[in-house]
C-alpha cells in the first residue's frame, strides 16, 4: 500500500495526535499527513508541539470541520488525498446526553461528507478507514466477548451516533466500491487524553488531593487499551486488513472502574504522599450513576491477531504508570488545557 496524502481527521485530540507522533516515526510511511481539526475544546494543538518544524515537508494542519462538505471537497483536491483516517468524533458519553445533536451533526453527517469526497476523488484512492468504538455493541453480561459479528445495540446517544457511522463506512464500501476498513476498539488511556475521561481526570484530581467521583458502585468493567498499542494495530490494519472488513481492537486488560482508580491512587502515594499524610483512596466518592450505563465491555481481538499478527504490548501496569508519569511531567500541558489557553492560540491564527 502507497500512501502518498494521508488526510487525518480529528489530528489535534487524543488519540489522533498519538497516531500522527506514530506514524511520522515509522520507516514504512513516507508520504505526507493533512491533519484536518476544527479545534473544538478536545482538538488541543499543544497535543502536537513541534511536529510541524520536525516534518517541514510532510506535515501540514488545516482548520477545517468535517460537516462542511465542500470544504472536504476542497482539501482534497487541493492536497491530492489519497488516503484517510477517520478519527474525528464528538467522543464524550456525558456531553452526548446533555447535548445529542452535536454527536449526530459531527459524527453522522461529517462522516457521510468524509465518504463523498472520497467517492468523488475515486480515482487513485486507496483507503478510508475508520476509527469506531466497542460501545456500539451495547453492554454485555458477567460473561463474553464482543466480537466482528456481534449484532449492535448502542445505548447512548454518542454510540448510536458511532453506529450509524460505521454502518455508512460499510455501505460505501458494498455499494460504491469505496476501499474501507473499520476498527472498534476498547478503552485507551495514554499521553494527551483531555481529563474528562476517567484515568486522566483520577490522576490530575488525586494529584491535587481532590475528591475521585467514581459512578455508580464503581463495578462497571471496561477492557482498557494504551494509546499507543492502538496506534500500531490502526497502522496494521491500513497496511494488511482486508478490504471491506471490520478488527476488533482490544488491550485484553478487562478491570473493573474502582479497581483502576485505587491502582492510580496506591502508584500516586508511592511516588509522593499528600501533605495530610492521609491515603488518596480516602479522596474515593460515589456518585449517582449515569443513565443508559453500560455495565461491561470487552473485546475479543481474535481475528486480528490471527489474520495479521497483532498483539499489544503494554501491561496495564505498565501502561498506567507511564501515563501518570506523563501527566505528572507535562504541568504546563495540563495547566494549559484546564485553563484553555490554547484557545488564545487558535485565536491569534484563526480567529474565532
Amino acid at each position: 500500500m502507497n500512501i502518498q496524502n494521508l488526510m487525518v481527521t480529528g489530528g489535534c485530540g487524543f488519540i489522533g495526535s498519538n497516531f500522527i507522533r506514530y506514524l511520522l516515526g515509522r520507516a514504512d510511511f513516507t508520504g505526507r499527513i493533512i491533519n484536518v481539526d476544527t479545534l473544538t475544546y478536545a482538538g488541543n494543538p499543544d497535543n502536537l508541539k513541534g511536529i510541524e518544524n520536525d516534518y517541514p515537508d510532510r506535515y501540514l494542519f488545516e482548520r477545517a470541520d468535517i460537516c462542511d462538505l465542500g470544504r472536504m471537497e476542497e482539501i482534497f483536491s487541493r492536497h491530492g488525498i489519497d488516503a484517510v483516517c477517520h478519527f474525528a468524533a464528538e467522543s464524550h458519553v456525558d456531553r452526548s446526553i446533555k447535548d445529542p445533536g452535536a454527536f449526530i451533526y459531527t459524527n453522522i453527517v461529517g462522516t457521510f461528507n468524509l465518504l463523498e469526497a472520497a467517492r468523488a476523488h475515486a480515482e487513485g484512492f486507496v483507503l478510508f478507514h475508520h476509527i469506531s468504538t466497542d460501545e456500539v455493541y451495547g453492554s454485555l453480561g458477567p460473561e463474553g466477548l464482543f466480537t466482528e459479528t456481534t449484532p449492535y445495540s448502542p445505548n447512548s446517544p454518542y454510540s448510536a451516533a458511532k453506529a450509524s457511522s460505521d454502518h455508512l463506512v460499510r455501505a460505501y464500501g458494498a455499494t460504491y466500491g469505496l476501499p474501507i476498513t473499520v476498527s472498534n476498539c476498547s478503552n485507551n488511556y495514554g499521553n494527551y487524553q483531555f481529563p474528562e475521561k476517567l484515568i486522566p481526570l483520577i490522576v490530575l484530581n488525586a494529584k491535587e488531593g481532590e475528591k475521585l467521583p467514581v459512578y455508580g458502585d464503581g463495578r462497571n468493567v471496561r477492557d482498557w487499551l494504551y494509546v499507543e498499542d492502538h496506534c500500531d494495530a490502526i497502522w496494521t490494519i491500513m497496511r494488511s486488513g482486508r478490504r471491506g472488513e471490520t478488527y476488533n481492537i482490544g488491550g485484553n486488560m478487562e478491570m473493573e472502574n474502582i479497581t483502576i482508580v485505587e491502582m492510580i491512587c496506591d502508584i500516586l502515594d508511592e511516588i509522593e504522599g499528600l501533605s495530610t499524610g492521609a491515603p488518596r483512596r480516602d479522596l474515593i466518592t460515589f456518585v449517582k450513576d449515569r443513565p443508559g450505563h453500560d455495565r461491561r465491555y470487552a473485546i475479543d481481538f481474535t481475528k486480528l491477531r490471527e489474520e495479521l499478527g497483532w498483539m499489544p504490548s503494554e501491561s496495564f501496569e505498565s501502561g498506567i504508570r507511564k501515563t501518570i508519569s506523563w501527566y505528572l511531567e507535562n504541568s504546563e500541558w495540563v495547566r494549559r488545557v484546564k485553563n484553555n489557553e490554547y484557545h488564545s492560540w487558535i485565536s491569534k491564527q484563526y480567529g474565532e
